[in-house]
């Protein structure tokens, strides 16, 4: 029992410091574009970081936002990047989801 005493701190710790790496990188990069990936089956925050860190490993994605409760990936992609959907697809299947609709977000 004492080893997981250190195992979420430390899981925890790695979620959090991932976030700050990606919003740096994004503002780096202010030409972009942002779609929403509808993903089905999200049901827990590690659920959601594996989902994460695929979405992260394709060429030209800059930064993602989980939101478990609406099953949405919100995924900011450089403009220059040619990014498909396929590939984002692929990601999303690696991570062992899947991805039903891929739309555009509006920008405020």
């Amino acid at each position: 029992m004492r080893t997981y005493k250190y195992l979420i701190p430390l899981l925890f710790f790695c979620f959090i410091a991932s976030f700050s790496h990606s919003y740096a990188y994004a503002e780096e990069h202010t030409s972009s574009k942002q779609l929403a990936i509808q993903v089905d089956g999200l049901s827990c925050p590690f659920c959601a970081y594996g989902l994460e860190k695929n979405l992260k490993k394709v060429k030209g994605v800059s930064e993602v936002e989980v939101d478990m409760k609406t099953g949405k990936a919100f995924v900011t992609i450089i403009s220059e990047a040619k990014v498909t959907h396929a590939q984002l697809k692929e990601a999303v299947k690696r991570a062992g989801f899947s991805a039903k609709e891929i739309t555009a977000v509006k920008k405020k």
